[in-house]
């Protein structure tokens, strides 16, 4: 659905993006993370059409978009951080607008307008002036205006920023509601959001992307915790050398020498009942998701 290939933006000696490429299928909810000036806006910009790659290739459902960027647009949403609103027009002449600069034939126009308003619940506030409207409400109004067309892909830079915790949930239900007929990439620097929501990771490191998983991978560690009440000695014997034995608060964190491997509890687990090793517990080693963020973005990954 979306694709980049090898996608590189420079400005004069400055590289914003560098061989970016990535594959997203319909369906998925995908976080686009990295620290401020890592590239991410550059990269949706560069998905959109708004800017041209030094090289590579962008497509929408197919559709190259620097070979054809008002195809490519015509199956894409893009909500951008600064709303593109005007304060002074109701909701619904907003709309309406929008739908006209869009392309959306007259015929068609009412309908698609009543639609992204029911579908981001805006249906009491349709003429009130945006700028009456909370921020909260003001996200939704750019959410519709990026729905009107009934994309198959959407781009979302920081949709819940700035919102409150009811208005948050509401943005969150909206999304996965929009996903169930859309790709959705979701660029944020909130993780609460990531792991509510998406479910595939992007993180951007200085122009490129280090670590592309699935959010249920990418939490799940390579090392394990095993608690036993068997002596120290006898655990490190049954374990080494084939395994690093850490014991840290009463538990021992376990991990294969070969950084890479996933820590193997089945085999663990044979071996320490063979060695008669009580096993009161043992279980994967769960990943703080802003800790791995925080730890790719300094560069430990």
């Amino acid at each position: 659905m979306l694709n980049a290939d090898q996608l590189t933006r420079t400005y004069d000696t400055v590289v914003a993006a560098e061989d970016v490429s990535f594959e997203i299928s319909p369906g998925e909810i995908v976080g686009l993370l990295g620290h401020n000036g890592a590239g991410k806006t550059t990269v949706m910009k560069l998905l959109t059409g708004f800017i041209e790659p030094n090289s590579g290739t962008a497509s929408v459902d197919g559709i190259n978009v620097q070979e054809s960027p008002v195809a490519a647009r015509a199956n894409l949403g893009y909500l951008p951080e600064n709303r593109p609103l005007y304060r002074e027009l109701s909701v619904v002449d907003y709309l309406w607008f929008s739908a006209t600069v869009r392309g959306i034939p007259k015929s068609h126009r009412r309908d698609s307008v009543e639609r992204a308003v029911r579908d981001t619940d805006l249906s009491d506030r349709a003429l009130d002036d945006i700028g009456t409207l909370s921020r909260g409400l003001q996200q939704r109004v750019g959410v519709a205006q990026a729905i009107l067309h009934q994309p198959k892909a959407l781009i979302l830079d920081e949709p819940t920023n700035g919102l409150d915790p009811s208005q948050t949930q509401h943005m969150r239900e909206l999304i996965r509601e929009l996903a169930k007929e859309a790709t959705v990439v979701l660029s944020t620097h909130i993780m609460q959001e990531v792991e509510a929501i998406c479910n595939r990771v992007l993180i951007m490191r200085d122009g490129k992307i280090v670590v592309d998983e699935l959010l249920e991978d990418l939490k799940e560690g390579n090392r394990c915790w095993l608690r036993s009440s068997s002596e120290d000695a006898d655990v490190r014997a049954a374990l080494e050398p084939s395994t690093t034995v850490q014991r840290i608060d009463g538990r021992y964190l376990l991990s294969s020498k070969d950084d890479d491997t996933q820590c193997d509890i089945p085999s663990i687990v044979r071996e320490l009942v063979a060695k008669d090793i009580v096993v009161n517990s043992i279980e994967p080693e769960k990943r703080d998701l802003e800790a791995l963020f925080r730890s790719v973005s300094e560069g430990g990954i």
